[in-house]
C-alpha cells in the first residue's frame, strides 16, 4: 500500500502546487518557475516522510522521522515572514494542499483495496500531519517576526540616541534607512515620565522615536523619557499639549529632524527652570527666562554690577529699592502702574525713585543703563546681591 502511495507522490506534488497557485493569490508568482519546482520537491519529501511514518512499529517514537519535515515547515514559516507574506496566506496554502493531497492519497488507497476503517484512520493521520506542519510554520513565522521586530527596535533606539547626540547628517540618514524609518520634516522633543509615553505616541500615525534620559531628580520608581514627535507644529502642537493635560511634560520647539538635539537641549533647560510639578510646560512660553539664564555666572555678574549703587544700604532697604527699580523699568516709569504692581502708594514710589536717582544720578537716563537694568532685573524678582 505504501509503495502504491509513494508512486503517486510526484503527480500529487505537482497537482498540489498548481492548486495552491490557482487558489491563493499571494503565491501566484512565488510558485512559478524554479521556485515552483523546489516547492514540489518539498511537498514530495514531506509526504514521503509521512508515508514512512505510517509503517513504523506500534509504539515507536515518530519524532526522528517527522523532524526533517517539521524543520522544513518551520523554516518555510520564517521565510514567508522575511518575504513579507502573512501567515494567513501560508495557512490557506496548507488547507488547499491538504485537500488536494487527500484526494490523491484516498483515491490511490481505495483503488489498492484499503478497508474503509483503515481509510478513515488514514484520513485522521493525514490531517493530523498537516496540522503539525501548519503549527511548525506558524511558530517559524512568529519567531522570525519577533526577531525582526527586536532588530528593528534596536536600530530605532540607536537612531534616537544619535539624534540626541547631534551626529552628522550622513550617519543619521544611514541609520534611518537601516531602521526603515522615514524622516519627517521636523521633530520636537518632549520630556515626560516613561510611564506616560503611550498616550502621547498614540496621537501619531507616523512613527515616533524614544529614549530614556538620566535624571537624578526623578523618583526611583519612574524614569524620564524623551519622545521625538514628528511635525508637531500649529494645530498638531496644540493636540500634543492637550493630550498631556493633567500629566507632566516639557514640550520642546520643532526643529529640522536632523537637528532635534536643539529641541531636546531647550526642553532640558526649561525643565531645570520649571518646578518638577509644573504640569505641561511649553518651552515657547519661557523664552525670556531661557535667554536670561543661558549664562548664570554672567547674569549674576550683571546684577551685581547694575545694583552696585545699592551695595552700601541695609539689605532690606536695598531689596525694596531694587524691586522698585525693576517695576519702574518694566512699567516704563509710569508711577501709578509701578505702585499697583508693588502694592504701595504712588507717593511711596515717588520717594523711592528720588532715592534711586540720588544713587544712580544721570545713569537712569542712559539707554545702555536701562538695557542693563532690564536684562538684569526683568527676568525674575531680585533676591539680593
Amino acid at each position: 500500500m505504501v509503495e502504491a502511495l509513494e508512486g503517486v507522490l510526484p503527480r500529487m506534488a505537482e497537482h498540489t502546487v498548481a492548486a495552491v497557485t490557482a487558489e491563493v493569490p499571494s503565491y501566484a508568482d512565488a510558485f512559478s518557475g524554479r521556485m515552483g519546482q523546489n516547492i514540489e520537491n518539498a511537498v514530495q519529501l514531506a509526504l514521503g516522510a509521512f508515508l514512512r511514518l505510517t509503517t513504523r512499529s506500534q509504539g515507536a517514537d515518530p519524532g526522528p522521522r517527522l523532524s526533517p519535515a517539521l524543520d522544513g515547515a518551520y523554516d518555510l514559516g520564517r521565510g514567508e515572514a522575511r518575504n513579507g507574506r502573512s501567515i494567513d496566506a501560508l495557512l490557506s496554502a496548507y488547507r488547499v494542499g491538504a485537500r488536494v493531497a487527500w484526494r490523491e492519497l484516498s483515491a490511490t488507497a481505495v483503488a489498492a483495496g484499503l478497508p474503509a476503517a483503515s481509510t478513515a484512520r488514514f484520513a485522521e493521520m493525514v490531517f493530523a500531519f498537516i496540522d503539525e506542519l501548519s503549527a511548525a510554520s506558524v511558530s517559524g513565522h512568529g519567531d522570525e517576526q519577533a526577531a525582526a521586530g527586536r532588530v528593528r527596535q534596536r536600530h530605532l533606539d540607536r537612531l534616537a540616541t544619535e539624534l540626541l547626540a547631534g551626529e552628522p547628517l550622513n550617519q543619521l540618514l544611514a541609520s534611518a534607512e537601516q531602521a526603515g524609518w522615514k524622516p519627517p520634516k521636523t521633530l520636537s522633543a518632549v520630556l515626560l515620565p516613561e510611564a506616560e509615553t503611550r498616550k502621547l505616541t498614540a496621537l501619531f500615525t507616523q512613527e515616533t522615536l524614544q529614549a530614556t534620559v538620566d535624571s537624578p531628580d526623578m523618583d526611583a520608581a519612574e524614569s524620564l523619557a524623551v519622545v521625538l514627535i514628528p511635525d508637531a507644529e500649529g494645530h498638531q502642537r496644540r493636540r500634543v499639549l492637550e493630550a498631556m493635560a493633567g500629566g507632566r511634560a516639557v514640550v520642546g520647539p520643532p526643529r529640522e529632524w536632523w537637528s532635534v538635539q536643539s529641541s531636546y537641549g531647550r526642553a532640558m533647560r526649561t525643565r531645570a527652570l520649571a518646578a518638577s510639578d509644573s504640569g505641561v510646560v511649553d518651552t515657547e512660553d519661557h523664552l525670556v527666562e531661557l535667554v536670561l539664564s543661558a549664562d548664570h555666572d554672567a547674569a549674576g555678574d550683571l546684577r551685581r554690577q547694575v545694583l552696585a549703587p545699592l551695595a552700601g544700604l541695609r539689605p532690606s532697604a536695598a531689596e525694596r529699592l531694587a524691586e522698585t527699580l525693576r517695576a519702574w523699568v518694566l512699567h516704563l516709569g509710569r508711577r501709578d502702574a509701578v505702585a499697583e504692581s508693588l502694592f504701595v502708594h504712588p507717593q511711596t514710589v515717588r520717594y523711592r525713585m528720588t532715592q534711586l536717582r540720588e544713587l544712580y544720578g544721570d545713569r537712569l537716563d542712559d539707554p545702555n543703563t536701562i538695557l542693563e537694568l532690564t536684562v538684569a532685573l526683568g527676568g525674575r524678582r531680585w533676591s539680593g546681591p
